[in-house]
């Protein structure tokens, strides 16, 4: 079935689908996925955070491409420069060839310069070379934030101290009114390496729970989307995934219709919707193939849902669960991205593939 196919079921399902539906609440989950048209549900555990996460890593910095460094050589200020590690991975200071410094410390670049100066410098030379700004090793700090925008780390720096450098929590000032927090705490993630870092924001940032202060490494990526944003978010195999603005009742059915539909390799017979927390979620499962043939009711979303269309079956609720919020995160993350590059960035999905 084309796009334009599935985006004309639309008004369709939305008349089918009305009828009977208001009363239908999210079923609540066990530890199984059965075969029958909607699975009975319970939270899984929430992972405990690996304490090693909460240590800064023992590893110097490594330059690479896009850090700034100022050189000189002592005792001759005409050799004072400020270089940027190039894309090659190398620096062009004074009269020297290419110097390869990517993946070296500071110590070590040091050494690389003061030899390669020894042959044009008479007796040892003493080098002085210090870091300027780093450009080679980020995280992405977005949302609802003072100041969100990419940050560098040049040095250990736990989540408490990013969140502090970015301005803090944004908050809603309503004229007259009081003064409160703008982000949703518990929708706020951290993405490393694709997963999801299991920190339970509520916790650390309004419970003062320094047990979730993780540090952070390069290409990390937090978001705290907004309180006020009444949204459920259709991610998995659909056409256009998306995050849909509720602006009045909404279906299961109905939003992955908004979201172009299914792709045709999609598994319908167990989609998933999330509910609460990403800390302490509550998951469903729902047949929609039975819904789509009349044989079981639609299901009534709620503000902030997450449905995840599949690709296949997996039956392990708890590891269904992460592979939601992987999902989930990842395609808000790369989408978040690119929109703070440009407002004309095209919405994607990412797969995440865990064997049933």
């Amino acid at each position: 079935m084309t796009p334009s196919i599935r985006l004309s079921l639309i008004p369709v399902l939305a008349a089918v689908l009305l009828s009977g539906c208001d009363t239908v609440p999210l079923p609540v989950a066990t530890q199984g996925i059965p075969a029958a048209e909607t699975a009975e549900m319970s939270a899984p555990p929430a992972p405990a955070l690996d304490p090693a996460l909460l240590q800064p890593t023992e590893t110097d910095f490594r330059l690479g491409p896009g850090d700034k460094l100022e050189i000189e050589v002592m005792g001759d200020v005409s050799t004072l420069a400020s270089v940027t590690v190039g894309p090659d991975g190398k620096i062009y200071y004074y009269i020297l060839p290419g110097l390869d410094v990517w993946g070296l410390t500071l110590p070590g670049a040091r050494s690389l310069v003061a030899d390669a100066m020894n042959k044009f410098v008479r007796g040892k030379p003493s080098v002085m070379l210090v870091l300027q700004s780093v450009a080679s090793q980020q995280v992405w700090l977005m949302g609802r934030l003072g100041s969100p925008g990419v940050y560098s780390l040049a040095r250990p720096t736990t989540l408490l101290d990013a969140v502090a450098q970015a301005g803090g929590l944004s908050v809603s000032n309503p004229a007259g009114g009081t003064p409160s927090e703008s982000a949703d705490l518990s929708r706020t993630f951290l993405i490393r390496n694709g997963h999801v870092v299991p920190v339970d924001f509520e916790r650390l940032l309004r419970d003062g729970d320094l047990s979730q202060n993780v540090y952070l490494q390069p290409g990390d990526f937090v978001f705290m989307p907004s309180l006020q944003s009444a949204q459920v978010h259709v991610v998995g195999a659909v056409v256009y995934p998306r995050s849909e603005r509720m602006s009045g009742p909404l279906t299961l059915v109905q939003a992955i219709a908004l979201a172009g539909g299914a792709e045709p390799q999609a598994y319908l017979k167990n989609v998933a919707i999330l509910r609460g927390s990403l800390a302490h979620p509550q998951i469903s499962v729902v047949a929609v193939d039975q819904v789509l043939h009349g044989r079981a009711p639609d299901v009534r979303l709620a503000p902030g849902d997450i449905i995840y269309v599949p690709y296949s079956p997996n039956r392990v609720l708890v590891r269904y669960v992460y592979l939601i919020l992987d999902t989930f995160a990842r395609t808000v993350g790369v989408n978040e991205g690119a929109y703070a590059i440009t407002d004309k960035a095209t919405p994607v999905s990412v797969g995440v593939n865990i064997t049933p």
